[in-house]
């Protein structure tokens, strides 16, 4: 699970518990001036999320990690229920498709300038 701060123009996103040791990754700062757009997509949820480089993945379980399919993605996702989706320009990632404990929250508070 990720919890999301926003300070100032920037967006952190901090991976919270053991999903730090399955992702390989602590936290995320992306200035808000690089986020196209958050979203929630199940076509995202596809069997294959691409190659892992580095991460963890056990399918039905977790997907967390760099996975590179159309581009460099980030994954943290155990529910995809609780998924969104946010696309990224002019980043290391090109998307970040994590789990947060309220989709609809994190989606107004990204999507608004």
């Amino acid at each position: 699970m990720v919890a999301i701060t926003t300070i100032n123009e920037t967006i952190s996103f901090e991976i919270m518990g053991w999903h730090k040791i399955w992702s390989l990754q602590n936290k995320l700062s992306i200035p808000k001036e690089k986020i196209i757009k958050a979203y929630q997509d199940e076509s995202e949820f596809t069997f294959w999320k691409g190659l892992r480089i580095p991460g963890t993945e056990i399918p039905r379980l977790i997907t967390a990690g760099t996975f590179y399919k159309n581009g460099r993605n980030f994954w943290d996702v155990s529910n995809k229920k609780n998924a969104s989706v946010i696309t990224l320009r002019d980043h290391y990632f090109k998307k970040l498709i994590i789990e947060v404990e309220n989709p609809e929250a994190v989606l107004q508070q990204i999507n608004t300038p």
